[in-house]
C-alpha cells in the first residue's frame, strides 16, 4: 500500500503535524439492461406491470496498483457488472429471486446489484464502494455500505 507523508500548517501557527494519507482510486462503469415490474402493494400506478431502461453505475475503490499501473482492469468490472445485468436484461423481475419475495424497487434492485458485484470483485485491495441504478434518466438511487 502506498502512503503519502503530508506536512499541514495549523491556524497561521508554526505547529506542523505530519499525516500519513493513504493511497485511495475510485473507479467507475456504466452498463444498462431493460426489464418489466410491478410494485406490489404500491399505492399508485406503478403497481400495474411497466418497463425501464436501467443504467447501473458501479464504483470501486482500490488501495493498490498492480505492476501495470492499474487497480483494476476496468473489463474485469464491466463484464463482472453485465453478468448480473444479464441476469435481469428483458425479463419481469417479479419472477426472478430474489424479488420473488422482496419488491422488486429501485433500491432493492441496487442492493442486489451491489451484493452480487461485491462477491466477484471484492478483494483484500478492492471493493465495491457504490452502486448506483438509474430508473429514468431523472431518477436515480445509490445503495453503499459503509
Amino acid at each position: 500500500m502506498r502512503h503519502w507523508l503530508c506536512s499541514v500548517s495549523i491556524a497561521s501557527s508554526t505547529l506542523s503535524k505530519n499525516i500519513i494519507m493513504s493511497a485511495k482510486y475510485t473507479l467507475k462503469i456504466v452498463t444498462d439492461f431493460a426489464a418489466a415490474h410491478t410494485l406490489r402493494d404500491y399505492p399508485g400506478a406503478c403497481h400495474r406491470m411497466h418497463g425501464h431502461n436501467w443504467k447501473v453505475e458501479a464504483e470501486v475503490v482500490a488501495t493498490e496498483l498492480n505492476k501495470v499501473g492499474m487497480a483494476i482492469d476496468f473489463k474485469e468490472i464491466k463484464a463482472a457488472t453485465r453478468t448480473i445485468a444479464s441476469r435481469l436484461d428483458h425479463y419481469y423481475l417479479n419472477d426472478l429471486p430474489p424479488f420473488l419475495d422482496i419488491n422488486p424497487t429501485a433500491e432493492n434492485i441496487a442492493q442486489y446489484f451491489y451484493h452480487e458485484l461485491s462477491k466477484q470483485l471484492n478483494s483484500s485491495t478492492i471493493r465495491v464502494s457504490r452502486l448506483t441504478l438509474w430508473e429514468t434518466e431523472r431518477a436515480c438511487v445509490s445503495y453503499s455500505e459503509d
